[in-house]
């Protein structure tokens, strides 16, 4: 078997985007017993069976990091499932009110602050789910789940959202768009509703 399969989910690969805690993603993902390789290469993330798009930071580093590496024509051609992880999550929209800087265009949606009102920004911290949908990442998912949010900007919620949470405002927690999913929480960071979302993602059929 080679570095980075598992019987169930085939191969995974973590994208280095150099713009993420890649360690604390990898460990989530090797907790529930998968192997999963680290790469920037188009190879190796072509060939992956479920691919992950994690991030952190500002969107406009971080898109300038990715296009230096070439990521994103790598990124769209993709057909296989891809989960997008926090600014992973709002890099695959359309544009980022953060830099004002275009995005991968892999899901419908602008990134813009969080309307918060007097709440304390950034969003940090432990949240339920006020809108969760029929989808397989969600299987097991109810609305007692807590995840665990770092962030100041949000996508609102639209056709293509997932799963809702509030926090000054309704956002989407969670988009899709065929074979492109991202959560705006971390999953590795979420206890076991987190790693529930990872497995149900890396058991996805896809």
């Amino acid at each position: 078997m080679s570095l980075g399969t598992t019987p169930n989910a085939g191969k995974v690969v973590i994208i280095d985007t150099s713009c993420a805690n890649l360690s604390s993603l990898k460990f989530g993902i090797e907790r529930l017993g998968y192997a999963v390789e680290v790469s920037d290469k188009a190879d190796v993330i072509q060939s992956a069976d479920k691919v992950f798009l994690p991030g952190v930071g500002a969107a406009g580093a971080a898109m300038e990091i990715i296009n230096d590496k070439g990521i994103p024509q790598i990124v769209r051609e993709l057909k296989q499932p891809v989960l997008g992880i926090c600014l992973g999550m709002q890099l695959m929209t359309e544009f980022s009110a953060e830099g004002n800087v275009d995005c991968l265009g892999l899901i419908p949606g602008t990134v813009n602050p969080i309307q918060a009102e007097n709440l304390r920004l950034p969003h940090m911290g432990w949240n339920t789910l006020s809108v969760i949908s029929d989808h397989p990442l969600f299987d097991g998912i109810t609305k007692d789940d807590y995840f665990y949010f770092v962030h100041s900007l949000c996508v609102a919620p639209s056709n293509y959202t997932l799963a809702q949470c509030d926090y000054g405002q309704a956002f989407s927690a969670s988009l899709c768009n065929g074979n492109f999913m991202g959560v705006q929480f971390h999953p590795e960071r979420s206890g076991k509703s987190g790693a529930r979302v990872i497995q149900n993602f890396l058991e996805m059929k896809a």
